[in-house]
């Protein structure tokens, strides 16, 4: 049986890089003792890193009242598994994108843990029945999918597994919430989720209208943000379909839906930069030039941008 919220008081955090930091921080600003997970002393070094630069920020932007030093006290830092999860209330991972590797992990986990911990994995699409088929009690595993930068972006989707408790899925997203999250429990698991399966969606439209020349990357870019971007930061597409009219859209898709891109395998717009090692921001190019100061400038007007919601999310 897992848990109620009020029994949680010390989170274990596996992984310290990009996500792992965040998610660790995040417990950390809102009350929690966490323990710090990472297989290198270096990755340690570097999550401790991320984490006073991210508080920093915070502070800087005036949304944190307490003294950094007690929010920092709260952070235990360790290569010690055992130490890590023995004492933990609620597990969150956020190790590589890889099952095996994730399978191999939650195996060790699970013969550490208390029976009444919380199991989360934060995978932005890797199934939660086939990672805690491993377990021998799979019905306290759930996935907790913080979106990037964990730092700065509110959702958090909780999805089930097969063999998960509702009392799971409920008490995780009571806790995501309570550390300032936006938490969404989904009723089943698919692949990819929710909002990759739309953001795959929508990019597979869009690359599709780039290399049939229908518009450039910057136009297709441009008519987002400036529509549906605008919009849907509002009133999400479910809802502004129902504003517009059901029957509106019921005629656009009548003919529209055929004419949309339906590719099914790997995408031939991403396959033909890849192969030319245009990955975007990584290797200074992609659909954009991201070469000199490009990629940072935007980089940093996007999560100045994310911190002033958040921010106004807290009034």
């Amino acid at each position: 049986m897992t848990m109620e919220l009020t029994g949680i008081k010390e989170i274990a955090n596996i992984g310290a890089g990009t996500m792992g930091h965040a998610i660790a921080l995040q417990f950390a600003m809102n009350g929690y003792n966490v323990k710090v997970y990472d297989r290198q002393q270096t990755g340690l070094q570097r999550g401790e890193e991320l984490i006073r630069h991210d508080l920093k920020t915070f502070m800087d932007a005036g949304m944190i009242t307490e003294k950094p030093e007690e929010i920092l006290n709260r952070l235990t830092y360790t290569t010690d598994l055992t130490a890590a999860c023995q004492n933990a209330d609620f597990v969150i991972e956020s190790i590589i994108e890889n099952e095996e590797i994730k399978k191999s992990v939650w195996t060790e986990i699970e013969k550490i843990v208390k029976e009444s911990a919380i199991l989360a994995t934060n995978t932005s699409g890797l199934s939660p029945t086939a990672l805690q088929s491993v377990l021998q009690h799979p019905e306290r595993f759930v996935v907790a999918h913080f979106w990037n930068p964990a730092q700065l972006m509110p959702l958090v989707e909780v999805v089930p597994g097969k063999k998960t408790t509702q009392e799971t899925v409920d008490v995780t997203v009571k806790l995501m919430n309570k550390v300032g999250k936006h938490a969404v429990p989904l009723k089943k698991e698919a692949l990819g989720f929710v909002g990759n399966r739309i953001q795959l969606a929508v990019l597979r439209e869009a690359f599709h209208i780039i290399d049939e020349g229908i518009a450039s990357p910057e136009a297709v870019d441009d008519i987002v943000k400036y529509s549906l971007g605008r919009r849907w930061n509002l009133v999400g597409p479910v809802a502004s379909a129902d504003l517009g009219g059901l029957d509106v859209f019921k005629n656009i898709s009548s003919y529209l839906y055929a004419d949309l891109a339906n590719e099914t395998g790997t995408d031939p717009a991403l396959a033909k930069k890849v192969s030319q090692n245009e990955l975007g921001l990584k290797t200074g190019k992609g659909f954009f030039d991201w070469q000199g100061d490009a990629g940072k400038k935007i980089v940093k007007q996007r999560d100045q941008a994310l911190l002033d919601q958040l921010k106004d999310d807290q009034k």
